[in-house]
């Protein structure tokens, strides 16, 4: 693997302005300090430095359909972007961001019905990395 941070992408979260810019500025902390997997909430891509951050990295688009991710989230308790319709939020967002995950992804891993162990070794997989 190379040197730095694996980053995986998990869909729709947060939003606003001044939230995106504090994020951004986590992520490039943790980007600059960590050399394993970083998760990011599904709207970071939304700020262009975040972005730009990622373009370097290897970048792993965790893919959820709808219904998986309506049984993840259940009536979006806690995600003000979903309190209102989570479904058809959710569906929102996503249709709004999914380009953007696509352009930054070197690999997308399809995670429905599939356990944490097998997410893990699809994405090992797609990005040809060694165990140690």
């Amino acid at each position: 693997m190379t040197a730095g941070p694996l980053v995986v992408l998990v869909g729709p979260m947060g939003s606003g302005t001044s939230f995106r810019a504090l994020e951004h500025e986590a992520v490039a902390r943790a980007v600059a300090g960590h050399t394993g997997v970083l998760s990011l909430g599904g709207g970071a891509v939304l700020h262009a430095g975040t972005r730009a951050l990622l373009a370097e990295l290897p970048t792993v688009f965790l893919d959820v359909g709808v219904d998986e991710a309506m049984r993840r989230l259940g009536a979006g308790t806690g995600r003000p972007l979903l309190a209102d319709g989570p479904q058809r939020r959710w569906e929102h967002l996503m249709a709004d961001r999914r380009a953007l995950y696509l352009g930054l992804a070197r690999a997308v891993v399809p995670t429905d019905d599939r356990t944490p162990h097998e997410i893990e070794r699809a994405v090992t997989e797609a990005l040809e990395l060694e165990k140690a």
